[in-house]
């Protein structure tokens, strides 16, 4: 993987969850490119497997471990597995998250009658379980798993934890109420985190990715023969590049917020998102 710019992470371990996924398993690249060994935790094993084999057979070294982000005593016997070979986590990356057709509705505006059609989902019909499921996979999730792997940052040298937030904690999305409220919690816990841990040498820092085609979205965002869907151009337009982000430009900022150079820079929420967040539509 050709980096924007190189740092030096020989000796540190880092933790991806969902590094199975198209995003985490850039971020778990990189890092391994400067040296970090890499510990991908996903509840699919395979997927987090195939990128950590990856990295092993091009001189790199990782580990993929199988947990569910939202099982406590899962994290921990990933952590118990991560130290017993390697040591303790010094970085902290929260990738898992995602959304759920059973918290999205069809429409983006509430018209009068909805409700009753049987084929419209509208806000009234989101069901609780998928609510619950987006909600706690993106914010108890972040949240259990800094309880685990930072403890031991606590206790001892320190470390920095990325989470990952979204366009949507800036300005929600239509459609998927459950994910922008989500994505807000991880920004405000982001903040939070980082103040409780600044008298332990850990800073806490969050990415907030604009739109990038990943395995869960780009049914949404392509119909079959590769053109874009109606909410794909409502997104380009309101995206000042024009464009969909790629994978490798998350890389500079993720490297950023764990350079040496940005030791003073904690609490903070980094867009990276073409200007979506800047633009207001005129």
């Amino acid at each position: 993987m050709e980096l924007p710019f190189a740092i030096n992470l020989e000796g540190k371990n880092a933790v991806i969850t969902g590094g199975g996924g198209v995003l985490c398993g850039v971020f778990a690249r990189a890092l391994a490119e400067c040296g970090a060994r890499v510990a991908l935790l996903d509840i699919n094993r395979e997927a987090a497997q195939g990128c950590a084999d990856e990295i092993n057979n091009n001189g790199g070294e990782a580990l993929a471990l199988q947990a569910d982000v939202l099982k406590k005593s899962e994290l921990e016997e990933a952590k118990n597995e991560l130290t017993s070979r390697w040591g303790e986590c010094q970085i902290l990356i929260n990738g898992a998250g995602g959304n759920h057709p059973q918290a999205t509705t069809d429409k983006e505006y509430y018209e009068k009658g909805d409700y009753y059609q049987e084929d419209i989902k509208s806000f009234f019909s989101l069901e609780e379980a998928g609510i619950g499921f987006v909600f706690d996979l993106n914010f108890t999730g972040t949240l259990l798993a800094s309880q685990v792997f930072a403890l031991d940052m606590a206790e001892g040298n320190g470390g920095d934890i990325i989470n990952v937030s979204s366009m949507n904690a800036f300005k929600p999305l239509t459609k998927i109420p459950a994910y922008s409220a989500a994505k807000a919690a991880v920004s405000n816990f982001t903040q939070w985190l980082a103040v409780h841990f600044s008298q332990v040498n850990i800073r806490v820092n969050a990415i907030a990715p604009g739109f990038f085609v990943t395995k869960q979205n780009e049914r949404l965002l392509f119909y079959a023969d590769g053109t874009p869907t109606a909410r794909a151009n409502k997104i380009l337009e309101s995206t000042p590049m024009r464009r969909f982000g790629r994978e490798e430009e998350l890389i500079g900022g993720l490297l950023y917020l764990l350079s040496e150079g940005a030791e003073f820079v904690t609490g903070t929420v980094l867009p990276i998102d073409g200007g979506f967040s800047a633009y207001s539509g005129v």
